[in-house]
């Protein structure tokens, strides 16, 4: 099994022998890293792109929007690098789509990347699948599919706001739960904390 180091390296030197610049080549390494982490076929589509990036033309974007069309696939390297760099304007947008985007699996970490800038969780949903990027700690999702991913149609981001999944009288109950560890302050306890007995040599 190659090792996330050797996935970082390759991804990298790949990226960059096709034509993206070092820095673009730098994270592409770190998002393919991520993805096979996460369980998601990276180095699989990181090939496949690749191979077909030197020979189809794809439309770059420079200034994201809240609405993102294309009749030339949008390059999902380029697209990721630019949404990672405006996500604090586009976050304040609460919703952001895009129409047809090449190979949609190597968008994903720049989101799951964007999560933990931000500070939200960020709901993705690609055509018919649904991906909850946690913070770039974890990534949910309903899709299983571990083979190439070409193109996607329909890709919306949905940046949410952090709410406690427990209603308030949950919250009350278990805390009062965890008093019963709560310890009764004595004055020998008081002493004990407050330093007493502790000898000053200066």
């Amino acid at each position: 099994m190659k090792s996330l180091s050797e996935i970082d390296t390759i991804s990298k030197r790949a990226s960059r022998a096709v034509g993206f610049s070092w820095g673009i080549a730098e994270e592409v390494g770190i998002n393919n890293r991520l993805l096979e982490m996460f369980g998601l076929p990276g180095i699989k589509n990181l090939n496949y792109y690749l191979k077909v990036y030197k020979k189809q033309k794809f439309q770059n974007i420079s200034l994201i929007s809240k609405l993102n069309t294309s009749k030339i696939p949008y390059c999902p390297i380029v697209t990721g690098v630019n949404f990672l760099d405006q996500i604090n304007s586009l976050e304040e947008l609460g919703e952001i789509n895009f129409d047809n985007i090449a190979c949609p699996i190597l968008f994903i970490p720049f989101l799951s990347r964007a999560s933990e800038i931000i500070g939200k969780k960020i709901l993705l949903k690609i055509d018919k699948n649904e991906f909850l990027l946690n913070f770039n700690q974890s990534i949910y999702s309903n899709y299983f599919n571990k083979e190439i991913w070409e193109r996607a149609e329909k890709l919306k981001v949905t940046f949410m706001e952090n709410k406690d999944l427990f209603t308030e009288s949950e919250w009350k109950e278990i805390y009062k739960l965890s008093e019963d560890t709560f310890v009764e302050e004595t004055d020998e306890l008081k002493q004990k904390t407050a330093g007493a007995g502790l000898t000053d040599n200066d």
